[in-house]
């Protein structure tokens, strides 16, 4: 089968993110042809429309990054009932100048975790908001809130310590690949 590039967001700058944790547990479910590249967005200027003209290195790298990637993957905590600035900035800095939006037309899936009981439920549906626009095909279901508790399901290898947890990542996983699969086909 052929590889299949996928372009992973984890919306925390944090070490010790359990989003980032999330994601590896993600990549380690997926098959051999699926490749994951956790994208870095912490070194990203603040979007400035003043770019556009002459866009900065750091935002030209992250532009090719997104356009060699086959898929998206999202990886979102819940920052004031919304996504972290650093993730949004990211969105904008890829999306932008205007007519040059490197992640219009590619599959993508949003998920998360949270200390929180809604796990990033409001951080997850502002996120498919933006990527509706930028044209983003979101895989609809099932929705991923992962509710981190003392616990933790997931630890910093990303491995999962959960047979619950480990059972529905799985399913999501499953589901996701089979939707960039028909999304890359249409």
């Amino acid at each position: 089968m052929d590889t299949i590039r996928v372009a992973s967001f984890v919306g925390s700058l944090r070490r010790e993110s359990i989003n980032r944790r999330l994601a590896c547990a993600v990549e380690s479910l997926a098959p051999p042809h699926f490749v994951f590249e956790q994208v870095s967005i912490g070194n990203l200027p603040l979007y400035d429309q003043d770019f556009d003209g002459d866009y900065p290195p750091a935002a030209r790298h992250l532009k090719e990054q997104i356009e060699k990637a086959d898929a998206l993957l999202f990886v979102t905590p819940e920052y004031n009932r919304s996504i972290p600035g650093v993730l949004k900035n990211a969105l904008d800095l890829g999306s932008r100048p205007w007519g040059t939006n490197s992640f219009a037309g590619k599959p993508g899936a949003v998920i998360g975790a949270s200390i929180g009981v809604i796990g990033s439920a409001l951080a997850q549906q502002h996120l498919r908001n933006v990527l509706s626009y930028l044209d983003v095909a979101v895989l609809p279901q099932p929705e991923v809130f992962i509710h981190f508790k003392q616990d933790a399901p997931i630890d910093t290898d990303g491995h999962i310590a959960s047979d619950s947890t480990r059972q529905f990542l799985q399913g999501f996983v499953d589901r996701y690949v089979a939707w960039v699969h028909r999304q890359l086909q249409a």
